[in-house]
Parts: C-alpha cells; structure tokens; sequence
C-alpha cells in the first residue's frame, strides 16, 4: 500500500486543496494518508478529520517538520512513501504515477514529479525569477522544491539516516546519485509561487540559510572516508549558458542575481548565529 505522509503547521487554509485532490477516485485504490500536525493553533486537525476516514490525523504539540515527518512514518503503513507539502496540490493520479515508476525500476530509489508554477497574479520580479529559476539544470534535474518525494523501502533508509536540516527536500534529493532518482515528468504538481517580492525574499533568505546548514553538514562528512559531497548551488556558468541560449531572459537574470544578492545579505546574521530553525514563511501561497 501506498503511504503518504503531510506535515503541517498550520494550513487549515490550504491542507483541504491538496487532500481533496489526493481522495479524488474509488475508495478502494487510495493511498495511505497520514496528515501529522505540528504545534498547530488553527483549524489544520478539524480540515484534514472533515475528509473521513481515508485521512488519519495524528497531532503533536512539538512544531517541527523533522519530527512531523518522523512521527508520520510511525503511523505509516506501506511504500512506496510519500513526503507531501501541505501546502502543493498533487492528485490521486499522479501519485499512481510516480508508485508505478518506483515499482518498474529497481535501480530507482526515489522520484518527484514534474512542477507547474502558476505565476498568474503575481508581481512582475516573481514571475521573471521562476521564469529563470525553472530553467536552471539543478531545479530542473533536482528532487527539491517539489514538496513531494517519493522513496522506496531502501530509499526511506536512506533519508532516515539524514539528520534533521531545515533544507530538508534539497538534502534527500542529495541523498541519491542521479541514477536513483528521477523526476516523473507524467506525473505533476502545482507549486504556489510567492505573490510579491517581500514573500520571494523571505523564501530565498529561508532557502540561502538552509543551504548554509547543509553544507556545514557537508563538509563536515567531506573531512572523513565519504569524500567530496553532491551540490545543487547555481554558479554564474548556469546563468552564462542560459543567457547564450536565450538572450531575452536578461531582465529575469538580472532579477535573479539581485534575489540571490538580497537573500545572501539577508541570511548571514542566522548563518553567524547558527540559527537554523526560525522559518521565512511566506503568506501570500497560502491564500487557500
């Protein structure tokens, strides 16, 4: 069976889209859903219960996505498991999808579908940032920013054994060589995108910092017998080679570098301070 587990923090507003359109078919062919609150002082229990009895809901006073998602695997049943974002939509169909990859080749560990932004409404650095953000080879090759990873039995032994890290889709889609993943461009997932600029940096000084700790963690594995680590850090070849294809994007590059600019600038008191819990959260997406 199937299992997939939603950790949430407060999401009442949002959790209902993404359980209503994994609950979409017959009863008898859906997965195993397992939405874990975490430290919630919203309505996130009350929407999730209200979808019957395909959804389990487990609370926690602790608000941590780490243990959520641990706490879930304690109540999960089967694999493939899924690790679902409260706040994307993914349908019943799609997970079907991504479980039948999984099942066909057994050198596949892990797999994430392919992501749908929908930029309608919001501001014009936003969209001309995803626009570029979507191009680049380590977004579009990554596991990352999904908010959906599915594992095999193995492939869950593998994220198990990662400590927990605020960058914690980008450490699991590290986690596995290029051939033990792949991104099921069949199966697809809507991301909300930040509406307006404030939000976008909120999520980029979230993601620069996150980053950080990651590789921290990294280096300190590099200094014994496991070696150089894996990188998903854009460079400024990235960019060079995506301008020399198509020269029109040189306003979205420009957006871009001064994102990244303003997120590095933002993120450095946390990575001084090694404060890597407090959590950017952006608003705007959660419009329900």
């Amino acid at each position: 069976m199937t299992s997939i587990v939603i950790p949430a923090h407060n999401e009442g507003r949002v959790i209902g889209r993404l359980l209503d359109a994994l609950l979409d078919g017959p009863p008898a062919t859906g997965p195993d859903i397992v939405v874990v609150c975490n430290g919630c002082t919203d309505d996130t229990a009350e929407v999730a219960a209200a979808r019957g009895p395909r959804v389990r809901v487990v609370e926690t006073p602790i608000p941590s996505k780490h243990q959520a998602l641990r706490l879930g695997d304690e109540h999960a049943h089967g694999f493939p498991r899924f690790y679902v974002d409260a706040d994307v939509v993914v349908g019943a169909a799609d997970v079907r999808a991504l479980a039948d990859v999984l099942a066909t080749d057994p050198a596949l560990l892990a797999a994430a579908p392919g992501r749908d932004i929908p930029l309608t409404g919001c501001a014009w650095p936003v969209r001309a940032y995803y626009r570029v953000w979507q191009l680049l080879p380590a977004v579009r090759e990554g596991l990352f920013g999904r908010g959906v990873i599915a594992v095999t039995e193995p492939g869950h032994a593998r994220l198990a054994a990662l400590p927990p890290l605020m960058a914690d889709d980008l450490a699991a889609s590290l986690a596995f060589a290029p051939g033990e993943r792949r991104v099921v461009e069949t199966a697809r997932v809507v991301v909300l995108p930040p509406r307006t600029w404030g939000d976008l940096i909120k999520r980029r000084v979230r993601a620069a910092t996150s980053s950080a700790e990651l590789e921290r963690f990294q280096a300190a594995r590099a200094s014994g017998p496991a070696g150089p680590q894996p990188s998903a850090r854009t460079g400024t070849g990235d960019l060079r080679a995506l301008l020399r294809a198509q020269p029109r994007l040189l306003p979205g590059v420009l957006v871009f570098v001064v994102a990244a600019l303003a997120a590095r600038r933002g993120s450095r008191k946390a990575i001084r301070s090694g404060d890597f819990s407090t959590w950017l959260r952006d608003e705007s997406s959660r419009q329900g």
